[in-house]
């Protein structure tokens, strides 16, 4: 899986829809995959005040333009970078787009556990695999291809729905404070896609999960 493939969008692409679920009272926050540092300028800017920022990104290009603005951003893969952060450190880490590329995301989430504070929060926006548009080319074309980008990512991992998303968040034991469905799509067919699936589905109507979450 070469990330060197990708174009530079997937490193630099603002994550507006994010903000809202970061808590206003943080002084210390980690990204987890924080690209060229975009998210946690927007974090500064929307806070209007500075905070203590680290940061972990695979692609040395990108952490070295992220260093402009988070404090700290370290270069590899966060299995094996996660050791050395400090312990009851941060009042939050965030996953954007980034737990479906881990090989065992329930590892890395539960060694993150000793790095939260106990208030401390998880914040992170995950790809949905029964989206309609996936799940229609599934059932009825029998479509599995992998793409540069989105839902089928080639670099993808891992699949999630909104019941697994929910299962490896307890399973790494943390409690969800909040979650729900984003990037909504405006398409009518999900509606009659719906009436096969007896009125139930509606998760089918978003491309992604965000989820806010606090370790138990």
């Amino acid at each position: 899986m070469d990330y060197a493939e990708k174009k530079s969008e997937y490193y630099t692409y603002p994550r507006y829809d994010m903000l809202r679920y970061v808590p206003q009272d943080i002084s210390k926050v980690l990204e987890i995959g924080c690209g060229n540092g975009v998210f946690i300028k927007l974090i500064k800017e929307n806070l209007k005040r500075d905070i203590e920022s680290w940061g972990i990104e695979l692609m040395e290009e990108y952490a070295e333009e992220a260093r402009s603005i988070i404090d700290n951003v370290q270069v590899g893969k966060c299995e094996e970078l996660i050791p050395n952060l400090p312990d009851n450190y941060f009042d939050l880490i965030i996953f954007n787009d980034v737990l479906e590329h881990l090989l065992d995301p329930k590892s890395v989430l539960m060694d993150l556990k000793g790095k939260l504070t106990n208030k401390g929060k998880i914040i992170c926006s995950i790809p949905n695999m029964r989206y309609h548009e996936n799940l229609f080319g599934l059932v009825f074309k029998s479509h599995w291809e992998y793409e540069d980008s989105g839902i089928m990512d080639f670099t993808h991992l891992k699949f999630y729905t909104h019941k697994s998303i929910k299962k490896l968040f307890s399973d790494s034991g943390y409690n969800i404070d909040h979650f729900e469905g984003i990037s909504k799509t405006k398409s009518l067919k999900p509606y009659l896609f719906r009436l096969l699936l007896f009125f139930g589905g509606s998760d089918i109507f978003y491309k992604q999960f965000a989820v806010v979450a606090s370790k138990r």
